[in-house]
């Protein structure tokens, strides 16, 4: 099969086409957050719905933009970022939470990816660990800008993407804090399970990626406190819904 097969065709894993997305597109890893992406929308309309990926494409003040889940990890990531650049994408921003081990980090605040540490091994298999994970400088000055006009505290650095969670969280066997200090201490933010593979994957690819994911308090540390994570995931979706805007007003989508 030709590249030009592969490109033209529905994809086997996403279930769409050219013409079925538009050139930004915001990745959950969440199913149940694109309906919560559609729900924020002036229009959407659910175009794909197989395995864990589901897809609304719809407009915002105009600009159309789409929303594709991708599962929890690298693998389905890798997959449906690849897929999704090959029927057209050209900006692909993860819209997720994460576990923050830097005490500065409070509830509600944005965390914009500018790179990740490469703790998973899906990357590897793409291209060698010498090869950065670097977020698109044009999509983070996008998310910084649409953090300030929303009015959304954030905060731009490292993040860390591995793939055994249980080794690295709250619910962890054995000591996880004597386990992540070394990461606390090097300044990076958090901890998720996608990025570096988007960051490498985009880049690899020509096409711009980009990370903005809904904070806590730092896993690390024992709170009482009730988080309201419902609220900031959706104000982490307008931020990206924004940004996507701001991507399309640039010359970038």
């Amino acid at each position: 099969m030709g590249s030009q097969d592969i490109h033209s065709e529905k994809q086997h894993h996403i279930d769409m086409a050219k013409g079925d997305i538009a050139p930004t597109v915001l990745i959950p890893g969440d199913p149940g957050r694109v309906e919560l992406f559609a729900s924020l929308m002036d229009e959407a309309t659910k175009v794909a719905e197989k395995r864990e990926y589901i897809t609304y494409t719809g407009k915002k003040d105009g600009v159309p933009i789409s929303c594709t889940s991708t599962g929890l990890g690298c693998p389905p990531t890798a997959i449906g970022v690849e897929e999704l650049i090959r029927i057209g994408a050209q900006n692909v921003i993860r819209i997720g939470t994460c576990g923050a081990i830097q005490p500065n980090i409070k509830p509600g605040d944005m965390i914009i990816a500018t790179g990740a540490v490469r703790g998973e091994h899906t990357s590897e298999e793409l291209i060698s660990m010498e090869y950065p994970a670097v977020a698109d400088y044009r999509v983070v000055r996008a998310l910084i800008d649409a953090c300030e006009k929303l009015g959304l505290p954030y905060h731009l650095g490292i993040v860390r993407t591995h793939d055994a969670f249980y080794l690295e969280s709250p619910w962890a066997l054995g000591d996880f804090r004597k386990r992540l200090q070394p990461w606390v201490d090097l300044g990076v933010l958090a901890l998720e399970n996608e990025s570096s593979t988007l960051f490498t994957i985009c880049s690899m690819h020509g096409v711009r990626g980009g990370t903005i994911l809904a904070g806590g308090y730092s896993i690390l540390e024992d709170h009482d406190e009730k988080i309201h994570e419902e609220e900031n995931i959706r104000k982490m979706i307008m931020a990206g819904i924004e940004a996507a805007k701001l991507l399309h007003e640039r010359g970038l989508a």
